[in-house]
């Protein structure tokens, strides 16, 4: 198999693993699906729920039950004609005592064959860090961890090795150490241990003059391993193990200073974990300071991570694979050619299905050259999102943010607001990294080396404060059109906020970043400026992080003007999308990645598409929605606490009115339209959930509570705030409103929602379904998204509804979703060329209620399908008639098909022909009730 038809989009853990997804296979095959789309399945920290701290990429993680699973689930896949595609991680690993590789530079230092797969620098300007590497796990300063004894040296039996232990950290102690902790030990019960010892450290410090002087040394260590391990076999020589490990343990000051002694004298330095942001010399996953970065950009980092991919890939266990984060590789242009030229030469007769998760800025569009079939559909939610909020509303909603909240900052405000406040703490090591390589530069020449580190931080703080996208790709002939106006962009913006005496300063490193530049040898070859490549690279690594953190991260949960737009991948600045502006996105994925995936929810959302859908109704009607804010403000007025500041500033009122205006919408949007306001227990559950996303919000946010430094008092106010509006028995006015006001909305959010679905089934590209999304989808930021899932619910919500139209007793639930799932799936399947390679044709819609439809014909060779879609419904239904319009609604508005076009159509959702009026579809007879057709004909001639 090659390119899906249809992927879904599978979280695989402990509780959910090979054998439970291979249980679901005869499902989603009856759907139409026709690859599964796993997290990674590599080995990763114990108990991960998400799969992406992976310790070890060669080997199948055994929680999902290991390679046997794998290839049963392969098996059962391939018996129903269906594949698999796999989540690769090729930025980043999990650290800790699992991860092999990470614990031998940790053992070795810059002696270990790793220590330059992870992106250390041993450099570090820190003179305490020179040569070492910083272990930020201490839960507080390293003086008083160190007194309280909670820091202990521990052997193991099992392979003979002694570590530091804290907690359930394990460090591994230096073996040329081992001399100085067996020394005072009982020479009869270690003397071989000792030997062999003394021999290791004689080695070690004439190591210049040994040939190969790293292997030795390791071969010796594994000698002393050896016999440590034989002589912790018996008691005698146990008991002088323990008994030497004990005098660095003792909570006496000569145990204090012994261990501080010896761990001086180790390849990292213990430190706290709040230094991390400070000082930490090792790259890392955005600022998850227990997910190191790789160096994938070696070939022996490259074929190492990867051998197992190319081993399951050249066996035909899977037919491709998503690469996360490409934004975080050092260079994810030969990333990309690389795995798809290899993947190739693996079996030339499939085409392997290759994907990158990219957010893309508003305007930009992915590399043409990177050999990849496209995004992960992040681009796409985007789009369909945006085309369903009336731009009509934009104006009002913003009015009423910025009258409740105070504050008239725009959504790029926020972004700036945040990206400040990131740089001087959360990424701030991250930050003097860049500024360091930019110094160097700078250093290196004597026309700019008297440019200072005040001045580079300076300049460079505005270009990251302006810059409009995740990341430049910078390659050795330097930018290219598209990176130079972005580099433009950022740096006219910075300019008007430095001083003039900068700019200069600013017109070198824009220079610096944007190529390496090249010298020449001794003998006339020419070569890259290491130097200038450095501080590309580090620039180039810093603002991606720099831009999740700011926008998804921080301003989403900020700025709340419609949550239906904070979505990743979105940016809530452009608030709708008109057809045109949609054709032309979908025109341009036509042509460029006609098989890029198509997604409206992802494992990363922050609200279930269901749940934005709802949303995107409010922009139909401001004026209704800032009513009913109003009254609820008004109502719960004396359930605001009013809080004393702790550090002299303003005292706070609990939950802010930010805060608060947020909280109704994420009411509004994920009540559950069966629960009755009644329902204690049901409203209870729904509180709870609601309760962990306010947490995660509040902290997210960054302003009066963050993870670092949660403000208790505030948050604690904030929930019970929602407990009280919550609560059946305090508030059940407003429970019986909120469930009203949801029963009048949830007809224009069905319609939405069956909108989006359509779209994503037919538009160019490959749908993908992420796993509970088949039915109504109302889920909240992680882990409520990852929540487990009710198959046998499905598997009779399918049987139910096969057959039957999309009315009736389908509509509720999410079932008309996922019966026209099932047949547009179907319907991919029988027209497999016109839906992979079909062109895309944009319909002229003409009327008196043109702007609420949108309309395309998908065309290969003489087969051809039109999908007519309803858009800002809100207005045009009769009241609680769903899916039913007004009688003579859609009169005079009709579809304008290509000269050519077929006289007679078959309609899927209705069952029945269509005939075409001079090649006119007339809207009343062709949605016949429904919001949305799906029609297919073979054409007769050219369009």
């Amino acid at each position: 198999m090659s390119i899906p038809r249809a992927t879904v989009r599978l979280q695989l853990h402990q509780g959910f693993n090979f054998d439970d997804a291979a249980s679901t296979v005869d499902y989603y095959a009856a759907l139409g699906i026709s690859h599964f789309y796993t997290s990674p399945i590599f080995t990763a920290r114990p108990g991960s729920k998400h799969g992406y701290d992976i310790v070890d990429p060669g080997s199948i993680n055994p929680e999902l039950g290991g390679e046997p699973a794998l290839r049963r689930l392969a098996v059962r896949l391939r018996e129903a004609g269906m594949g698999l595609i796999i989540d690769i991680v090729p930025n980043h690993m999990g650290v800790g005592p699992d991860n092999r590789w990470w614990q031998d530079v940790l053992e070795w230092g810059q002696g270990s064959p790793y220590a330059e797969w992870f992106d250390i620098d041993w450099n570090a300007a820190d003179p305490l860090l020179s040569g070492k590497m910083l272990a930020p796990v201490l839960a507080a300063q390293y003086g008083e961890i160190l007194s309280g004894g909670d820091l202990a040296l521990r052997f193991d039996p099992g392979n003979g090795k002694i570590s530091l232990a804290y907690h359930d950290h394990r460090f591994p102690i230096s073996p040329v150490c081992y001399l100085e902790i067996l020394a005072r030990s009982d020479a009869s019960a270690l003397g071989l241990v000792v030997a062999l010892c003394e021999q290791l450290v004689l080695t070690n410090a004439d190591r210049m003059r040994v040939q190969f002087f790293q292997q030795a040394l390791h071969r010796q260590a594994a000698e002393v391993y050896a016999a440590l391990q034989a002589a912790g076999q018996n008691a005698e020589g146990r008991a002088a193990i323990d008994a030497a490990l004990a005098r660095f343990s003792s909570p006496q000051a000569d145990g204090i200073s012994a261990m501080h002694a010896l761990l001086e004298q180790q390849h990292y330095r213990l430190t706290w974990w709040r230094c991390a942001a400070d000082q930490l010399n090792w790259r890392r996953f955005f600022e998850v300071s227990d997910l190191v970065g790789m160096r994938v950009e070696r070939d022996d980092v490259f074929e190492a991570s990867h051998a197992l991919v190319f081993q399951l890939y050249g066996q035909g266990l899977i037919d491709g694979v998503r690469v996360d984060h490409v934004d975080g590789l050092a260079d994810p242009r030969a990333y990309c050619r690389k795995l798809q030229n290899r993947l190739q030469l693996l079996d030339a007769a499939r085409e392997p299905y290759l994907v990158v998760e990219k957010i893309l800025a508003p305007g930009e569009q992915l590399r043409a050259d990177w050999a990849v079939h496209g995004t992960t559909g992040y681009d796409f939610m985007d789009q369909v999102g945006a085309l369903q909020h009336d731009e009509k509303g934009e104006q009002a909603l913003t009015g009423l943010w910025e009258r409740e909240t105070g504050s008239a900052s725009g959504f790029e405000s926020e972004v700036r607001s945040a990206r400040w406040q990131l740089l001087a703490a959360n990424l701030s090591g991250e930050f003097e990294a860049a500024a360091r390589a930019l110094l160097a530069v700078a250093r290196n020449d004597i026309a700019t080396r008297d440019f200072s580190m005040a001045a580079i931080r300076r300049v460079l703080q505005q270009l990251l404060l302006h810059f409009p996208v995740y990341r430049t790709y910078v390659a050795a002939d330097g930018r290219d059109a598209a990176d130079q106006a972005v580099f433009e962009y950022a740096a006219q913006q910075a300019r008007l906020h430095l001083r003039s005496a900068d700019h200069g300063l600013l017109d070198a490193i824009g220079q610096w970043l944007g190529s390496a530049g090249s010298l020449q040898d001794k003998d006339g070859g020419e070569f890259v400026d290491p130097l200038r490549q450095r501080a590309i690279t580090r620039f180039q690594q810093l603002t991606p992080p720099l831009a999740a953190k700011s926008v998804e991260d921080t301003a989403f949960y900020r700025y709340g003007r419609l949550l239906s737009r904070n979505e990743v991948g979105s940016s809530p600045g452009q608030f709708s999308l008109s057809p045109q502006g949609f054709h032309n996105a979908s025109l341009s994925r036509a042509k460029e990645f006609p098989h890029a995936m198509l997604a409206t929810a992802t494992h990363d959302h922050k609200r279930g598409e269901d749940l934005r859908a709802r949303l995107a109704v409010l922009s139909e009607m401001p004026q209704q929605w800032a009513e009913k804010l109003d009254y609820w403000m008004s109502s719960h007025a004396l359930l605001r606490v009013q809080l004393k500041a702790q550090d002299g500033g303003p005292d706070l009122i609990a939950p802010s009115s930010a805060d608060q205006l947020m909280l109704y919408q994420m009411l509004v949007g994920a009540w559950p339209p069966e629960l009755s306001p009644e329902d204690a227990e049901g409203v209870s559950l729904f509180a709870q959930r609601i309760a962990q996303w306010q947490s995660k919000a509040i902290r997210e946010a960054k302003q009066v509570s963050d993870w670092i430094e949660p403000d208790h008092a505030y948050e604690e106010a904030c929930q019970a705030f929602l407990a009280l509006v919550l609560d059946t028995q305090s508030s059940p006015v407003f429970l019986q409103d909120l469930a009203a006001w949801v029963h009048q909305i949830t007809p224009a959010a069905a319609v939405n929602s069956l909108t989006q679905t359509l779209l994503r089934m037919t538009m160019p590209g490959v749908p993908d379904l992420y796993q509970a999304s088949d039915l109504e989808d109302l889920t909240l930021v992680d882990p409520d998204n990852r929540s487990n899932i009710d198959y046998s619910l499905r598997r009779q919500a399918l049987d139910d509804g096969a057959g039957l139209p999309l009315t009736g007793p389908l509509w509720r639930g999410g079932r008309a979703k996922q019966q026209l799932i099932a047949v547009t799936l179907a319907l991919r399947a029988r027209h497999a060329a016109l839906f992979s390679d079909g062109s895309y044709v944009p319909l002229e819609v003409t009327g008196p209620l043109a702007e609420h439809v949108l309309a395309f014909m998908r065309r290969h060779q003489d087969s051809a399908v039109i999908v007519v879609t309803v858009r800002l419904p809100a207005n045009l239904q009769a009241a609680d008639k769903v899916p039913v319009w007004q009688d003579g609604l859609w009169q005079g508005t009709s579809v304008h098909l290509p000269a050519g076009s077929p006289a007679v159509w078959e309609s899927h959702f209705h069952n029945n022909r269509l005939a075409a009026d001079a090649a006119c579809l007339a809207l009343g007879e062709t949605l016949a009730g429904l919001p949305l057709a799906l029609l297919t004909a073979t054409m007769v001639s050219a369009v």
